[in-house]
Order: C-alpha cells, then sequence, then structure tokens
C-alpha cells in the first residue's frame, strides 16, 4: 500500500515526460500509411535485401554395401522404415545410392554413412564415410579345447580300449 500510495504523490510533469513507443496509440500516424501493404517489388527497390538463405540441415544416411565392382563407386542399399499408406504399419523401404569411394576401401557387406556432398557424377552426390562400430568383426569367444574334464564318449572309448587288450 505505501509504495502505490508513494507513486500518487509524485508531481504529474514527471509523467508527462514519458513518451509511448508506437505512434499507433496517439493516433498520429497518417492513414496512407494504414492502408494495404504494397507489393514486395516496391519494397524490394526501396529497401536492400537483408535476408540471409536458410541453413539446411546435412543430409545423412546410413546403409549396406550391396556393390563394389566399380572403381571408387559403391552401391549403399538405405532401409528405412515407413508407415504403410493404407495400413498404417511400419514396413522396411530400400533405396540404392550411388557413393563416392575415392580408396576403394568398402567391401560388400560394409556398413557405411552417406554424406551430402557437391554431384560427382549424375547418379553420385554422396560420400561413403566408414561407421565406427559396425565394421569391426565380433570377437568369437575363444573355448579351450582342454578344460581338464574328458567327455563321456572318450571315456568310453578308453575303458572298451582297455577291455580289448
Amino acid at each position: 500500500m505505501s509504495a502505490t500510495s508513494a507513486i500518487l504523490q509524485l508531481p504529474l510533469s514527471q509523467f508527462k515526460s514519458l513518451t509511448l513507443s508506437t505512434p499507433f496509440l496517439h493516433g498520429s500516424t497518417p492513414i496512407s500509411l494504414l492502408s494495404k501493404p504494397s507489393s514486395s517489388l516496391s519494397n524490394a527497390r526501396t529497401s536492400p535485401l537483408t535476408v540471409l538463405p536458410p541453413i539446411r540441415a546435412m543430409k545423412s544416411m546410413q546403409g549396406r554395401v550391396v556393390c563394389a565392382t566399380s572403381d571408387k563407386t559403391v552401391a549403399v542399399e538405405v532401409t528405412r522404415l515407413a508407415p504403410h499408406p493404407k495400413y498404417k504399419r511400419r514396413v522396411r523401404k530400400k533405396k540404392k545410392y550411388q557413393a563416392h569411394d575415392p580408396l576403394n576401401q568398402f567391401k560388400v557387406g560394409d556398413f557405411v554413412q552417406l554424406e551430402k556432398g557437391r554431384p560427382i557424377s549424375k547418379t553420385k552426390t554422396f560420400l561413403a564415410v566408414p561407421v565406427v562400430g559396425r565394421n569391426v568383426p565380433k570377437a568369437k569367444e575363444l573355448v579351450p579345447q582342454e578344460l581338464g574334464l574328458k567327455l563321456e564318449s572318450d571315456q568310453q572309448n578308453q575303458i572298451e580300449g582297455s577291455v580289448g587288450t
């Protein structure tokens, strides 16, 4: 209550010096400026273009190499899940892309990541990059041949061999 009463006791001359930021509140804007906006061509002539082109994300996909017979080119099959138009169930859709492989390092079955780049030929606009962790072969578990215990079949063979002699 004391804050509002202190504001009311201030002289009115302080409030008259304040100005509003928009001229629409005062009614001082001419009617000609309030009419419909003119075409974009007339505005472009009067003001310089300062609009920057939109930034688009680089397109990147992952797939499996299905053909590596061409020189510096691999065919990569990209699989994606998309809803079926009628049944609304997710189905796998596959598409093949040609990708640039400058070192001929990829073989059939390798997983690669496709990075969008400049067009290299009529059909090649992607660059093949190895996917870390996908191309590494899984380490097979080493099962020791001798666990210290003989199998039953081996024991029976030894017993029959000793009985026969």
